[in-house]
């Protein structure tokens, strides 16, 4: 998997029809990143279709709609969303540049304003007025010490000269394990240890819109658990275990194509602003790892999951006890794929972030700054290196889902990092054309937990291969933290 940057912007992948135009206003070719990174999943798809026995079919990305998917996919009809942003998130001048501070979980807010001195209640101008007093990596440094989460802007090449820097430059963009040989599948025997009878999931009522080329309405598409060339997920199991985006984005992905995710939260974690983007397809539920029940449960999830794709930093799963060498002797079968935010190796690996935060460090944000002639820091029009990074993830899963049909079986890990190196290179992209608008008719209605909405169309389309769902939006913990075979 690999990405050809041509007079500093992406080249057409490879065997991908394009449709669309437009770009996101960007220092950096963002609709660029995010065709290629979706054109790599799509692929990822046709190639499993072919090896489930089909002529691998054409895929097609438009250059509109992934470059929508970028933001937010969802706009409810009538009501609507939390903020995203804690009150205090945000950027600020220190004493000598300036620094974000991340503070959506109530921890790292409390870690942030702790370090300050400043009361759990104190608002953005008494935050502005302490932050002006710091010298900026002295209270990143504090920040991060204390188990919260900060970035100070640095510029691209302080950024390269960093050990950090440095040390995520020299990875690889999705750094694949050794091999380990386990039984092989049949053909087609994905899944077969636990066929059902098709059905459609209890309560469901609102999938994706169809595709070009889908041959059932969706409102009334089973649910099967033998995978074919036009389901070719179904029957696979996937634990998610990520929070924020890069991580639901790529499970969000798989589900689309007949994969029953099952999303595992702590108690107490809530993102009311993106529960309805990311939840989609997934089946929601919460343990407490902390306890010896929470850990057990997990254990068994895990005996039963097909892939594992968690958002945990290197150290947090060692912890307890689950690193890749103890599921690879527990669990043998299973395809672990792995993202974090700065990158898996160099001093800040087990270093806690968010892209926003990345853009700060990487110098993305300053650049911003420099092309758009501002006074602050300029970053992304979206969260890209979260959505390219989630892409890259499910094109990672298939792959490897893909080799563990016929014995194979390989852990993968990628970062928000190593994929802010493949942007970095690019410019603004030489389409300069504005993006369409995308009418209330190109969008398709949905219900969900919380109210009905409208959902971007699919901006990745594999022939033959509907991108569907029956599993609504639904809140983090409404699901019981079981596989639906077992409950």
């Amino acid at each position: 998997m690999n990405f050809t940057v041509t007079d500093g912007n992406f080249a057409p992948p490879n065997l991908v029809q394009l449709t669309g135009w437009g770009t996101l206003p960007s220092a950096f070719d963002v609709t660029g990143l995010a065709v290629a990174s979706m054109a790599a999943a799509g692929n990822a798809v046709a190639q499993l279709c072919g090896r489930l026995g089909s002529a691998v079919p054409q895929v097609s990305v438009d250059r509109a709609l992934a470059s929508a998917w970028f933001g937010l996919s969802f706009s409810p009809d009538g009501w609507q969303l939390p903020p995203v942003w804690d009150s205090v998130a945000g950027d600020y001048p220190s004493a000598d540049g300036w620094i974000r501070l991340h503070t959506n979980a109530p921890h790292h807010r409390a870690a942030a304003l702790a370090v300050l001195a400043l009361s759990p209640d104190a608002g953005r101008e008494l935050v502005a007025q302490a932050v002006a007093s710091w010298p900026g990596e002295e209270l990143e440094a504090g920040i991060v010490a204390s188990n919260g989460c900060a970035a100070v802007m640095r510029t691209g090449a302080e950024w390269l000269a960093h050990p950090q820097g440095a040390a995520v430059a020299a990875e690889p963009l999705v750094h694949w394990g050794p091999e380990r040989r386990v039984p092989p599948f049949g053909r087609n025997d994905a899944g077969a240890r636990r066929r059902v009878s098709p059905t459609k999931v209890p309560g469901a009522t609102v999938p994706l819109a169809a595709v070009p080329g889908a041959t059932m309405p969706l409102t009334s598409a089973p649910l099967t658990a033998v995978p074919t060339a036009a389901r070719p997920l179904a029957g696979v199991r996937v634990l998610d275990l990520t929070r924020v985006i890069a991580g639901p984005v790529a499970t969000r992905f798989l589900a689309l194509y007949g994969a029953e995710v099952l999303r595992i939260d702590p108690p107490g974690w809530n993102e009311p602003g993106l529960e309805p983007e990311m939840t989609l397809g997934k089946h929601c539920a919460r343990l407490d790892f902390t306890t010896p029940a929470g850990l057990n449960r997990l254990e068994e999830l895990l005996a039963g999951a097909d892939i594992f794709i968690h958002g945990y930093r290197p150290d947090a799963l060692d912890r307890l006890g689950l690193s890749d060498a103890a599921l690879a002797e527990r669990h043998p079968a299973l395809v672990n794929v792995a993202l974090d935010a700065y990158g898996w190796s160099g001093p800040w690996e087990h270093r806690r972030g968010f892209d926003s935060l990345v853009q700060m460090s990487c110098g993305i944000a300053h650049t911003g700054m420099g092309h758009f002639g501002r006074d602050r820091p300029f970053p992304l029009p979206v969260q890209a290196l979260d959505h390219a990074t989630g892409y890259l993830t499910a094109a990672a899963a298939l792959d490897a889902w893909r080799q563990r049909l016929d014995g194979t079986v390989r852990n993968a890990r990628l970062s928000l990092a190593r994929t802010a190196v493949e942007l970095m290179p690019t410019g603004p992209s030489r389409d300069r054309g504005e993006l369409p608008a995308l009418d209330a008719h190109a969008r398709e209605p949905e219900n969900t937990a919380w109210g009905p909405g409208l959902r971007l169309p699919p901006a990745v389309v594999v022939d033959g291969v509907p991108a569907w769902t029956t599993v609504e939006a639904r809140g983090y913990g409404s699901a019981e933290a079981a596989w639906l075979g077992d409950r």
